[in-house]
């Protein structure tokens, strides 16, 4: 049995990276370890946050010891927590980096836990080098890199980024497992009824936070092609469900200027996780129109639930989707993107299907914590 420490947002904290760590958490304790997650009192500043809140209205997940006590802004918190870890002797910390704003808080927390000469230190980072781009990226990141003995990412994009910083120390490409925590797939009906879409309309989903390299802009984009072209019998909507992490009033003056309103079904507001099923099974297809990526928490629900995709060729999305099996790559253009919606529905829904169930079985929790344990097995201390 290990004792693992995993370092990154937790309850009540929202978001993917939350959610991730959990799951994560319950999958070393489901194989006997002790695991416990050290969260944040203070993730981001005012400043540095684009949504309406940081919180979750929902329950803590059961059985994981989550201690709230990392102060992004504040050195001497970094101090005294990374004394508190260094005293701990965790066998392994999981620390997650996908800002570089968190570099120097991180970093200090970790340099203070490196002094027990015990603790494995194992990164997963989601981003090396970041979508927006901010005065001292580089630095912060550097300085955070410094204090880890191997790193995990997701996908081959962040792997070359993170070969950019770090030659030398142990690193393993590991595939976001799938998000299982959000209940089991229910009928497209049943989905449907419960947020009041009709049963007999065509619907693609944009589920996430709404940046700007998320590409929405490019779909509306894509939507207004579509309305031109298609024919009158196709009845199609596009659902966008996720919160602006943006100033929502160009998107709105967009909307208005293609004429498109009438073509779009917008929940804008947060989604928790008890509704996430619900917007994933309502769908025919999910539709990733990234600017860049590197790699997408999109792409993992939509395995779960068993949804074809459509995304853009950019980054780490193509290795994740296979192109013509379980869904559609295009180019990260308005005329691809309608073009591969259409291309979706002249297939069928069902084409995808088998080839989604065969995939899926590649994205485990148990594959990402054998690939932590393994790590750290194999670092000297």
């Amino acid at each position: 049995m290990a004792k693992v420490v995993i370092i990154g947002p937790a309850h009540p904290l929202r978001g993917g990276l939350a959610t991730f760590n959990q799951r994560l958490a319950k999958q070393f304790i489901d194989e006997g370890n002790e695991c416990s997650i050290y969260s944040f009192s203070l993730q981001y500043p005012t400043f540095l946050f684009p949504g309406t809140t940081q919180y979750t209205d929902e329950p803590a997940p059961e059985n994981i010891s989550i201690h709230t006590v990392i102060h992004s802004i504040n050195p001497f918190n970094w101090i005294k927590v990374g004394n508190r870890l260094k005293k701990e002797k965790p066998d392994i910390i999981i620390v997650r980096f996908w800002l570089p704003f968190m570099g120097p808080a991180l970093g200090t927390i970790l340099r203070r836990v490196r002094k027990n000469k015990h603790t494995k230190i194992i990164c997963i980072a989601d981003n090396v080098i970041p979508h927006e781009k901010r005065i001292g990226d580089k630095a912060f990141t550097k300085y955070f890199l410094k204090s880890c003995d191997a790193f995990i990412t997701m996908s081959d994009k962040v792997l070359s980024d993170l070969r950019s910083f770090q030659k030398n120390k142990p690193a393993q490409l590991v595939s976001h497992p799938l998000y299982d925590n959000f209940g089991e797939i229910i009928s497209k009906q049943e989905a449907r009824t419960h947020l009041g879409i009709s049963e007999h309309q065509n619907i693609v989903l944009f589920f996430g936070f709404i940046r700007h390299y998320k590409g929405l802009d490019i779909l509306l984009d894509a939507i207004s092609f579509l309305k031109k072209n298609k024919s009158d019998s196709f009845n199609f909507k596009l659902l966008v469900a996720g919160e602006f992490y943006e100033d929502k009033k160009p998107f709105q003056e967009q909307i208005d200027k293609l004429n498109i309103a009438d073509d779009l079904i917008l929940r804008t507001d947060f989604i928790p996780d008890s509704e996430v099923k619900y917007y994933l099974c309502a769908a025919d297809a999910v539709i990733q129109p990234y600017r860049n990526a590197t790699q997408s928490g999109v792409t993992p629900l939509a395995y779960h639930f068993e949804k074809p995709m459509v995304v853009t060729n950019v980054g780490g999305l193509p290795a994740l989707v296979p192109d013509g099996k379980v869904g559609l790559v295009v180019e990260p253009n308005a005329e691809a993107i309608a073009e591969g919606i259409i291309k979706f529905y002249q297939l069928g829904e069902n084409y995808f299907i088998p080839h989604l169930r065969n995939e899926k079985l590649k994205y485990s929790w148990a594959k990402m914590a054998s690939a932590i344990s393994q790590l750290a097995n194999d670092i000297q201390k």
